[in-house]
């Protein structure tokens, strides 16, 4: 499972014409699902992003997570993550998870999110909708994710 994380000032999904979620400073997480991907994978990610330790403390260090300073979460399921570009100039899909594999495992990354943080600090985009996503990068600062099997 992949997850590419965005430290934001403000993020929002737009889905015909309608704002769907918003947040304000946090992350904007986009959650790419693989296959062979699960549950386990699931919650390693989600203890992963919301421990990330990428916001800065008194000094200015990164050494702050969601967690910490009590920020909010935005998961997009963003398919194209899982693809394989590792030739060619087209990717390819094969090693994405099925899209109902993909839809319970964003599902239940999505819950186990709200848990951790509270239902009010986590918003997401729609599975399979055509998503408009709009954001203010703060820093910028950007990180890929990983969680595999016994990470």
């Amino acid at each position: 499972m992949k997850g590419l994380i965005q430290r934001v000032s403000s993020a929002s999904v737009t889905v015909d014409n309608q704002r769907v979620a918003e947040i304000q400073k946090g992350l904007l997480l986009l959650l790419g699902v693989e296959r062979g991907d699960g549950i386990k994978e699931a919650q390693g990610l989600a203890g992963k992003v919301l421990n990330y330790r990428i916001f800065p403390d008194d000094q200015g260090r990164m050494n702050r997570s969601l967690q910490d300073t009590g920020g909010s979460l935005l998961v997009v399921p963003q398919f194209t993550l899982a693809a394989d570009t590792g030739s060619g100039t087209r990717p390819g899909f094969s090693s994405a998870a099925a899209p109902d594999v993909a839809e319970q495992l964003f599902l239940e990354f999505l819950n186990v999110a709200q848990l951790m943080m509270g239902r009010g600090r986590v918003e997401s985009g729609q599975f399979g909708a055509d998503m408009q996503v709009s954001l203010v990068n703060d820093g910028p600062v950007t990180f890929m994710l990983q969680v595999r099997g016994n990470s």
